[in-house]
């Protein structure tokens, strides 16, 4: 299989409650990134790695005060491919690069698409690049068989969510700013709305970014969508202390 069929195949075989994790590289420490990257895939259907960037815009404010501590201990992109291909085993879930365009057209779209297969990279996501611009990246992907994984959100216009859904590989990235209001039984209507047109305009599996914190939060999503990332409350996680693999093993089902 490709890259991309690899990455969809195991969300698919987790049933309708796949569990993606985002890590920022190098976060808390650099020396602890292949431990714990090796922790969470041995939970996670797969493996979100944030690439540190000056001015991460989309992101909240844990995420940030990660990026902005990991670029101070020197991590880039070129240190995150090394560190994957530094590695002795084949990874136990796939594996995606979460970047801001710019590291990506520093290091060159064609050597990127090519070190990131040699290293069993999965695919990308690139919240700041338009689908209409992605092209020069999106053909040297497509070479490897790399993912670009499209992001949608309640504000996407229904033509364009209808067309972002149907261009996205792997999975479609389901955004909202909205949390979880309210008791845990149920979604506020306008999300669970949005959440079904998402999940009957895709072609892929459809995982969704809530700020997932707790068990019962993953249980109700799942209702909705095919999976839950989990990004700031792992980051918090590890700040604390804490198993990154016990962390992820009580939110799942």
């Amino acid at each position: 299989m490709q890259p991309h069929e690899v990455l969809r195949h195991a969300l698919e075989q987790a049933n309708g409650s796949a569990l993606v994790a985002f890590l920022t590289a190098g976060y808390p420490e650099p020396e602890r990134f292949l431990q714990i990257l090796e922790e969470v895939e041995g939970v996670a259907d797969a493996v979100e790695i944030g690439v540190p960037f000056t001015d991460p815009m989309a992101d909240g404010v844990t995420i940030q005060r990660s990026s902005q501590a990991a670029i101070k201990k020197g991590i880039s992109l070129r240190w995150i491919l090394d560190q994957l291909a530094a590695r002795k085993t084949k990874p136990a879930a796939p594996i995606l690069l979460m970047s801001y365009l710019n590291p990506l057209l520093a290091f060159g779209f064609d050597k990127l698409a090519a070190r990131a297969n040699e290293v069993r990279v999965s695919g990308f996501i690139v919240p700041d690049l338009p689908y209409e611009e992605s092209a020069p990246l999106k053909d040297c992907l497509d070479t490897h068989g790399l993912a670009l994984v499209q992001l949608v959100t309640p504000a996407t216009p229904s033509g364009r969510l209808t067309q972002l859904c149907k261009m996205s590989q792997g999975f479609v990235y389901a955004v909202t700013r909205t949390g979880i209001t309210g008791g845990k039984t149920e979604l506020p209507l306008e999300l669970a709305e949005y959440l079904g047109t998402v999940k009957a305009a895709a072609q892929v599996p459809v995982c969704a970014g809530f700020g997932v914190r707790e068990r019962e939060q993953v249980k109700l999503i799942n209702q909705y969508t095919d999976g839950v990332i989990v990004g700031s409350a792992l980051i918090e996680a590890l700040e604390r202390g804490e198993s990154a693999a016990a962390f992820l093993k009580e939110l799942r089902l």
